[in-house]
């Protein structure tokens, strides 16, 4: 596992640090994990599912956040995307869970590719969805998307918006990512400001001038919110009508689900299950959330949701011959208004891996019998059975076969990494495009 977030060539966290503290935490660790392997069946196929299961980190989840009232930093924010991969490779080394990264553009261009990409290398990272911006005006912007992008009622702003997802295709192909995640605000925020009809055949028109410039090889994500930041109508609101797009866009166009993007009580579970019976769901962006898109720590609210769906998710993937790792993108989209944003991806990077874990454990024969039987008593039984199985101790000891920390949380604050970063950083560092 590489070393991570170097000051004058000197690293904050080296492997042996991850060693000593596994050391303390060894003993107590090994009677936690013979009693939890021996409650499940086959406990070796579920650790190497897990060590080969990855979520990729958006670069612009690495400082705090902040809602419209205001923001404060914590201090030691990574100022580049230099810094930025260093902070994602030191969570892979104490995880070993979050080997990909997925950047905004344009928050993140790479001056140089091909030492961006060796950097990634050096941390065992891969470079996942590339993510367009057609939500802000830049510094320089000739046209506003005030009022929409792939929408707009003008063809100029239309086409500014269709040139900077290909823009954002050649700056992936030169990292060697292999797909566009694309999200539109477009919408309107009031009754008769915009003819829906038109509204939409203009954002397929220009999302099909997109995916002509896709390569052979890449996949387009096209990403619906149902709300915010307009409040009447948006033109990707559902996941019907990102399906309505992708399926007139053709094979190498998915649908991109966000766990925050639904209205309340959405049945999102029910969503992934028909996504991929459709052989249309691209990926996720995990995130939490209690009242819309709050983009809290994963888990932090709905751990039981985010449970059912891994348990859609890998009875769906399972019946097509999916591979877990590669064959949907798993991502994390949050905000950290009051957290160390390294921590609170920690906690989400964990809860990802428990709810998958705890799918994986699933008596799925027993569960299609009851299915089948019309025994409602006996699936929830054998859901909440899995639901309710301690499995930390499993998926602590795939960090530990993958080399990484037996407790991520405990090294980091052990180590005095944020004191480190902003000893490295200052007090004042500001994450790039926030």
């Amino acid at each position: 596992m590489a070393a991570v977030a170097k000051k004058n060539n000197i690293m904050i966290l080296k492997k042996d640090q991850i060693e000593q503290n596994n050391k303390k935490s060894l003993s107590k660790h090994k009677k936690s994990f013979e009693f939890a392997s021996a409650e499940i069946d086959s406990p070796d196929k579920v650790i190497k599912k897990l060590t080969d299961f990855q979520v990729a980190i958006p670069s612009w989840a690495l400082g705090t956040g902040g809602t419209r009232f205001g923001r404060f930093p914590g201090g030691g924010e990574p100022r580049s995307l230099e810094e930025k991969i260093e902070d994602i490779g030191l969570l892979h080394a104490l995880n070993g869970s979050s080997g990909a990264i997925s950047l905004h553009i344009p928050w993140d261009i790479p001056k140089d590719a091909n030492a961006i990409k060796k950097l990634a290398a050096q941390h065992g990272l891969r470079f996942d969805a590339m993510n367009s911006n057609t939500f802000q005006d830049q510094p320089g912007q000739k046209l506003s998307y005030k009022f929409g992008s792939m929408q707009h009622v003008d063809k100029a702003v239309r086409k500014q918006a269709v040139d900077h997802n290909i823009e954002v295709i050649k700056y992936g192909k030169e990292l060697g990512s292999k797909s566009l995640s694309v999200w539109l605000s477009d919408g309107s925020c009031f009754p008769g400001q915009l003819n829906f009809r038109k509204a939409f055949q203009n954002t397929l028109e220009s999302l099909q001038q997109v995916y002509k410039a896709l390569p052979d090889d890449w996949k387009i994500f096209v990403e619906y919110k149902a709300f915010e930041p307009n409040f009447y109508s948006t033109t990707v609101g559902d996941w019907g009508q990102s399906l309505l797009y992708t399926s007139k866009l053709g094979n190498k166009a998915f649908t991109l689900v966000d766990l925050g993007h639904h209205l309340a009580n959405a049945n999102i579970e029910q969503i992934v299950a028909l996504l991929l019976m459709e052989e249309k769901l691209g990926g996720f962006h995990f995130n939490d959330s209690k009242f819309s898109d709050d983009d809290l720590t994963v888990g932090s609210i709905k751990p039981y949701q985010l449970f059912l769906i891994f348990n859609e998710l890998v009875e769906g993937m399972d019946a097509r011959k999916m591979n877990h790792d590669h064959d949907l993108a798993w991502m994390i989209d949050a905000s950290h208004n009051v957290k160390d944003p390294l921590e609170d991806l920690l906690q989400s990077v964990e809860a990802i891996m428990i709810a998958y874990a705890q799918s994986l454990i699933i008596d799925r024969k027993k569960l299609v019998e009851a299915q089948q039987n019309n025994d409602v008593v006996t699936a929830q039984e054998i859901l909440q059975q899995a639901y309710r199985t301690d499995v930390r101790p499993i998926v602590a000891e795939a960090r530990l076969r993958a080399g990484a920390a037996l407790n991520p949380l405990a090294v980091y604050r052990n180590e005095k990494v944020r004191e480190n970063l902003i000893k490295e950083r200052g007090e004042k560092s500001v994450a790039t495009g926030l």
